[in-house]
């Protein structure tokens, strides 16, 4: 089998109230990460605002460095929940499956309440954005079960690896 190709991946905590002693959404995306071999690039929190959101992850787009990004909080239904506002018309290409399978396992754990979740990621200039609900428990989901697969350049029979930009 071949060896992985580690991916320079940025993990973006989208909150207000969340500090870096307090991130634990975003630290589980990092232990992962780290975990199965990729490269922690930039690790940020940043308010729940669509202008602040937009900046963040407009730069991280515009680094040819950066080839997955990670945003765990803002999918929700209150007010202060505008990560989908924010990063959806900076994609290209949505990636509807995501936030379907995103959905269907997380029925499995939580229940009906999985509704609530606005999970979806998408592809844009050779980068890979996938967004997540802010719990620790949602992040480990969305990994386990399904980014840490489709980040895997040897999972068959398809990946999103050769479709990322290369650096």
């Amino acid at each position: 089998m071949s060896s992985l190709m580690p991916l320079n991946i940025a993990v973006v905590t989208v909150s207000d109230t969340r500090t870096v002693e307090t991130d634990k959404s975003g630290a589980v995306l990092v232990e992962r990460l780290e975990g199965a071999g990729h490269q922690l690039y930039a690790k940020t929190i940043v308010k729940d605002d669509i202008s602040s959101l937009r900046s963040e992850v407009s730069a991280l787009i515009a680094d040819t460095k950066v080839q997955a990004i990670l945003l765990t909080g803002g999918t929700g239904f209150t007010a202060r929940d505008n990560t989908v506002a924010a990063i959806s018309p900076l994609l290209d290409t949505p990636i509807e499956g995501f936030g379907e399978l995103f959905r269907q396992l997380s029925y499995e754990e939580i229940g009906s309440s999985t509704i609530q979740s606005r999970a979806f990621a998408g592809m844009v200039n050779g980068a890979i954005v996938f967004c997540v609900p802010g719990s620790p428990g949602a992040c480990a989901t969305a990994w386990d079960k399904i980014i840490s697969e489709q980040l895997d350049s040897r999972h068959k029979p398809c990946n999103f690896t050769d479709k990322l930009r290369k650096v």
